[in-house]
């Protein structure tokens, strides 16, 4: 079958779409077989190929951990199956994948295989951030602030945070990207271009600050999201887009009783019924037409160099997808 090969690490430049082995079903009845007709591409898979996200096997490897098409209804067989998106380590990027049967979903009726694939890192990331955050039960009127609000889990973010009647700030690279945000529900742009979001942010809440932060950046911006924070409030850390090692001196947590909190859901997909709490409230939104990935551009697997080349220069809007067949 056709795959996405990482050949060794590096950036963009060691992928490689090959001819791999078939991908067959596991005898555990844990385990289902899909034939992928999509894939999201996210910054985990940018990690990887570098060699820099946690628990990777030396290549060659096939890559991509999310996509979308439809089960296998038998063993040779695809065309009766259900349509599903799902979630996995390795292995997503190829024409046909295995994946857990409780990390797969099935796909919304009128969603595209290209939406389903831009769906389950997303929103179960942002919604685990609201829930790390305190906020999914909390009143109106808490504050958020998300970085990388254009982004794939910025987007889904937003949507979620509209629905919980949250104040949403959020920053990005570019008045046009803010703009589209705005028309999700965003009510509070920052151009970190052209300004520092900590003074935007002391301005914008009066000096008070907000509930808490959705950190992805690494480096200087994790103290920097604290310094945002009012009293209490907490900053979630779900990754290191810079690339940078994240740096915090946890003295200046102390003045404020703020705290900062790891988000990885490579480790919490392990947790059944964290993992089907979260999905029974998603797809609820979802059924009442208040949830829907934004995709901002589709690449056929063979331009995956492009696709990746693209996410690593920051110039998405939304989520890219992969193409697979």
């Amino acid at each position: 079958m056709k795959a996405l090969v990482i050949t060794r690490f590096g950036g963009p430049e060691v992928l490689e779409v090959q001819q791999v082995p078939d991908a067959h079903p596991a005898p555990e009845q844990e385990q289902v077989l899909v034939k992928v007709e999509a894939g999201g591409l996210n910054f985990a898979d940018l990690m990887t190929t570098h060699g820099g996200y946690a628990g990777t096997p030396k290549p060659p490897l096939t890559a991509g951990r999310e996509f979308a098409g439809r089960e296998f209804a038998n063993a040779k067989d695809a065309a009766g199956g259900r349509r599903v998106m799902g979630y996995a380590q390795w292995g997503a990027f190829a024409e046909n994948t295995v994946a857990y049967r409780n990390l797969v979903w099935p796909i919304p009726e009128n969603w595209s295989a290209e939406q389903g694939a831009a769906f389950p890192v997303n929103f179960f990331t942002a919604y685990f951030a609201y829930w790390k955050a305190g906020l999914l039960e909390k009143p109106a009127g808490t504050r958020v602030l998300i970085h990388a609000v254009a982004g794939g889990v910025g987007t889904a973010a937003v949507q979620i945070g509209k629905i919980l009647g949250v104040e949403m700030y959020g920053t990005s690279s570019s008045e046009e990207k803010l703009a589209k945000v705005r028309e999700l529900g965003l009510q509070h742009g920052i151009n970190y271009k052209q300004r520092d979001y900590v003074d935007a942010i002391k301005d914008l809440t009066g000096g008070e600050g907000v509930d808490a932060v959705f950190e992805m950046l690494g480096g200087v911006h994790v103290a920097k999201s604290v310094k945002c924070v009012r009293d209490f409030g907490r900053v979630i850390v779900y990754g290191a887009a810079t690339g940078e090692t994240p740096q915090l001196d946890t003295r200046i947590l102390y003045a404020k009783g703020a705290s900062v909190h790891g988000l990885w859901l490579s480790y919490l997909s392990a947790n059944r019924p964290l993992m089907e709490s979260a999905w029974k409230q998603l797809s609820e939104w979802v059924a009442a037409g208040k949830l829907a990935p934004v995709i901002g551009k589709v690449f056929p697997l063979e331009q995956a160099r492009a696709a990746y080349t693209f996410l690593q220069e920051g110039k998405n809007y939304g989520k890219i997808v992969l193409k697979i067949s």
